[in-house]
């Protein structure tokens, strides 16, 4: 048994040594390596050892043991979907929003990707830093229309019991309780979000609360202490830990980078530079889309309309990442390939868009709340696409995935059912939906929804237990905390107008309140 232990062992640390040559920190690691066995702490007669505390002292031991953390979460993260029942579903989706483009642009006379101009060149490139006064090639954005809305991928999504065939004529269509997925229930969440559960103090509720710590006198003061131990340790797997019961503000920025392996350092800086070149020099047809959903979305919101300049800048280099459609494949699909009219030779073909994401209308608001963590538009770049490329993509695709859209709404329906039974009845009576009440909440992960400090709140926890089933748990304590005014009207128009301001909503009380045994 042991050698058969050692084997699996052995095997795992092959893959991952070849895998780490792939990452993109390979190189400056693998150099940092070799400069440090030729100096003087590695002794040749004792290699390992000394070698082994060389790298400690120098950083480098929690620099692989995290790119080992970051590289467990991936392989998770990709296994494909167990079951395939959607994937006809998701490919007649996505044909669908490329004829949309495809229409749009024959509408507009307009080409899905073009060089642009020398001229337009230089003035994009002038007005880099405030884009909200760039003309956009004169183009008419009020001609522009988002592709697709959430209330639009909520359609297609409560349609899917036409894709799974062994769904019985009698069960109800506007459910997805015909799905074959298995979700938690409140016991099982209770189990997952154990120290929330169980009553332990966590900020967000009361930060003058007296701290249990000796030298502290205050919860937050106490956070703050062990926060500044933590990052100075800057192990990732620690990091996530202490997430479970929320960051101070005044650590947050730098502990999400440190816990999403998302620091910039001169390579990240490169590229972003790099993808930077590429938004001035090709026009892509969605570069429209997506000015005219930062002026649609955060440009009318009271908390983001500042940040309007810094989210264009970093909106157009996302649309031309591919590192993003190459993390995101198995879900998104085959993108458009289309040619760059003005560009010859084989480099005139190119993936439409490169990061094979097409802007749905408030997609930015994906963004936004980073830009109270981060001034820099390359650091808040790389921990918006960290974020989407660990959480948000599951937000807007098609799959069976247990954190997938699909099995978020599965898990609010079970919840509500089970936990409000008056409620759940109260909307089957007056023929409302419950998905439809609380759907764009879920795939936006509440951003715009709630105030910044109790958004940032939330997203902490989905850090920490790296898990987004906290989205559906939220939605369902808001609507429990809510239900005696739901009680009293009947129509899906009165219903939004009583969940419609969320600005007095103290996220944690309340999900700890809907976590604790009664």
């Amino acid at each position: 048994m042991e050698d058969i232990k050692d084997d699996a062992i052995h095997h795992t640390a092959m893959k991952l040594a070849e895998e780490i040559k792939n990452l993109s920190i390979y190189k400056s690691f693998y150099s940092d390596v070799q400069k440090l066995v030729s100096s003087p702490n590695v002794k040749k007669e004792d290699f390992k050892q000394t070698l082994q505390q060389a790298m400690k002292e120098k950083g480098l031991d929690t620099k692989l043991r995290n790119t080992v953390f970051h590289w467990v979460r991936t392989q998770n993260k990709n296994k494909l979907d167990p079951l395939t029942s959607l994937s006809k579903a998701s490919a007649q989706w996505e044909k669908r929003i490329h004829k949309s483009l495809n229409s749009m642009c024959s509408d507009l006379e307009t080409s899905l990707a073009k060089i642009r101009p020398q001229a337009e060149q230089e003035e994009l490139a002038e007005k880099w830093h405030e884009l909200s006064t760039y003309s956009l090639g004169n183009s008419d954005l009020s001609k522009y229309r988002p592709v697709y809305a959430p209330k639009d991928f909520l359609d297609v999504l409560l349609t899917l019991s036409g894709y799974v065939p062994f769904t019985r004529e009698d069960e109800p269509k506007w459910e997805f309780a015909h799905l074959p997925l298995q979700v938690k229930n409140l016991d099982q969440l209770r189990k997952t979000y154990v120290e929330w559960a169980n009553g332990e103090p966590l900020l967000g509720v009361n930060p003058n609360m007296p701290s249990t710590v000796s030298g502290f006198a205050t919860l937050e003061a106490e956070r703050i202490g062990l926060g500044e131990r933590v990052a100075a340790l800057g192990y990732a797997p620690v990091i996530q830990e202490y997430l479970k019961k929320g960051s101070p503000q005044c650590l947050r920025a730098r502990l999400w980078s440190q816990v999403l392996g998302a620091e910039v350092k001169q390579q990240q800086t490169t590229y972003f530079n790099q993808l930077k070149k590429s938004v001035l020099e090709v026009d892509l047809m969605i570069d429209k889309l997506i000015f005219k959903d930062v002026q649609l979305t955060a440009s009318n919101d009271d908390q983001y309309f500042v940040f309007e300049d810094l989210l264009y800048q970093v909106m157009l280099c996302f649309s031309r990442d591919s590192e993003v459609l190459s993390a995101v494949r198995s879900l998104a699909g085959a993108a458009l390939t289309v040619a760059v009219k003005g560009r010859h030779g084989p480099e005139c073909l190119t993936a439409f868009p490169p990061s094979g994401v097409i802007p749905f209308h408030g997609f930015t608001m994906y963004a936004t709340p980073f830009c109270y963590l981060y001034d820099e538009p390359v650091q808040l770049y790389y921990i918006f696409r960290a974020f989407y490329m660990r959480y948000w993509h599951r937000l807007h695709y098609i799959s069976t995935h247990p954190q997938g859209i699909v099995s978020l709404c599965l898990l609010y329906e079970r919840l509500l059912e089970a936990n409000e039974p008056l409620l759940w009845i109260h909307f089957r009576n007056i023929n409302i939906n419950p998905i439809r009440v609380v759907f764009k909440w879920l795939m936006r992960a509440f951003s715009g929804h709630l105030p910044p400090d109790q958004l940032l709140l939330l997203w902490d926890a989905i850090l920490g237990y790296d898990c987004l089933e906290i989205l559906p748990l939220l939605a369902l304590a808001i609507l429990s905390f809510r239900k005696e005014n739901i009680f009293q009207v009947n129509t899906l128009q009165n219903v939004d107008a009583v969940l419609a301001d969320l600005s007095t909503i103290s996220v944690i009380p309340l999900l700890q309140l809907a976590l604790m045994k009664p």
